[in-house]
């Protein structure tokens, strides 16, 4: 089968044929429709994992799938043979993802129906941006009239948390440049967003819209200590990057380490959302699969949003 593969890292993916996975007992086979880069997978191929998870080569990249069930392995319960899943294929090890024609995943983590309603691109662009969106919302838990400072509002994972956080009701300042980023950012959610330039004196920018400080961050890009310095006393800081809470020197406020968690019910309420109108897939640019590299190149000169890979 067609797949983006990496033959070392840090190397730059290529396409090339790879045999097709057979599930075992447990697992689901999916004939893969879509999926999408994410910064897990751009890290995996400048070898920043190195040392940190077993790598398999060839190894074939990608978290994100969409498509169809194509066989089941022993024991599955609850799939079966051509129902529509997504979600996001994660192991022990680097090798076996989902930047392919076919994938396997295990039938009981990772992976939700399609419901009626969302894209089979969109569910293939949704699974780890937006459960790492989801949860980093959920462990600031702003309240209707706070405000939140996102920083790396422009990427897949920001332009999803910018529309979770504005759901709630939350006052959003998110980083982005002037220009397309700004535009970017304005056309997420009907709800006041404030746009802050992080290349200019980014405390300014925010002081004159929270002079106290603000009462929660994201912390997606950017510098976590800086940032945090933006929070008024008790805040809370999310963070998708750092190690643990003892990464930022200041005692007065909460901070958390963010892991997505990418459940059943995580997915489900992700592609619920979604199906409903609530929540949208920032879908900027589209590639064939074998016109992934370029997505890559894309995604490491600062894509916005979210880049889909289809693989008819």
């Amino acid at each position: 089968m067609r797949a983006v593969l990496l033959d070392s890292t840090p190397s730059t993916p290529a396409i090339g044929e790879v045999e097709r996975p057979r599930p075992v007992a447990g697992e689901l086979l999916v004939k893969v429709a879509a999926s999408s880069v994410n910064g897990f997978d751009a890290a995996t191929a400048a070898g920043y994992l190195q040392g940190m998870m077993e790598h398999r080569f060839p190894l074939v990249v990608g978290m994100d799938f969409a498509g169809t069930v194509e066989a089941v392995g022993d024991g599955v319960l609850g799939f079966a043979v051509g129902d529509a899943v997504f979600g996001v294929a994660r192991r022990p090890f680097l090798g076996a993802g989902s930047m392919a024609e076919y994938v396997t995943v295990p039938a009981g983590a990772g992976v939700a129906a399609i419901p009626a309603g969302l894209p089979v691109a969109h569910a293939g662009a949704l699974g780890l941006a937006g459960s790492a969106a989801l949860d980093a919302v959920t462990a600031v838990n702003p309240a209707a009239g706070e405000t939140l400072l996102i920083s790396g509002a422009t990427g897949g994972v920001g332009a999803l948390a910018v529309q979770l956080a504005a759901g709630r009701g939350v006052r959003v300042i998110a980083t982005a440049r002037p220009g397309a980023e700004t535009d970017f950012v304005l056309g997420l959610t009907g709800t006041k967003v404030y746009p802050v330039d992080y290349t200019a004196d980014l405390e300014s920018q925010v002081r004159a819209v929270a002079p106290d400080g603000v009462d929660a961050v994201l912390h997606l890009a950017g510098d976590p200590e800086q940032l945090a310095g933006l929070l008024r006393p008790g805040g809370r800081l999310a963070s998708t990057l750092i190690p643990g809470a003892d990464a930022i020197a200041r005692a007065d406020i909460d901070v958390h380490a963010v892991m997505a968690d990418t459940s059943t019910q995580t997915l489900s309420d992700l592609a619920t959302r979604v199906a409903a109108g609530d929540l949208r897939v920032p879908i900027t640019s589209t590639y064939a699969l074998h016109e992934a590299p370029a997505a890559f190149a894309a995604f490491t000169t600062g894509a916005l949003g979210k880049l889909s890979i289809t693989c008819p």
